[in-house]
């Protein structure tokens, strides 16, 4: 087997909405639909708490917030400050 020939089966096809099986829309609906909650959910809490109660500006917080998946759950980790 060629170098070429391994590169090209190595390579997956991106598949279209319509070429998609019923479970993978489901799959793609579900992890999108998770990742809008996570994000609205930490859009919440950021914009009930005060300046003081948050590690960094809240505005820099908000943009992070909608990076996927890795925004969100930065600031539930590191964005927060513990409560006395």
């Amino acid at each position: 087997m060629t170098k070429q020939s391994r590169k090209k089966q190595s390579k997956k096809k991106k598949l279209t909405w319509n070429e998609m099986s019923t479970g993978q829309k489901v799959g793609v609906i579900a992890t999108g639909l998770v990742q809008m909650g996570l994000a609205t959910t930490a859009w919440r809490d950021l914009a009930k708490r005060s300046a003081q109660q948050v590690n960094g500006p809240k505005g820099l917080w908000a943009a992070i917030i909608a990076v996927n998946w890795v925004g969100p759950i930065a600031y539930f980790i590191t964005g927060r400050r513990a409560s006395a």
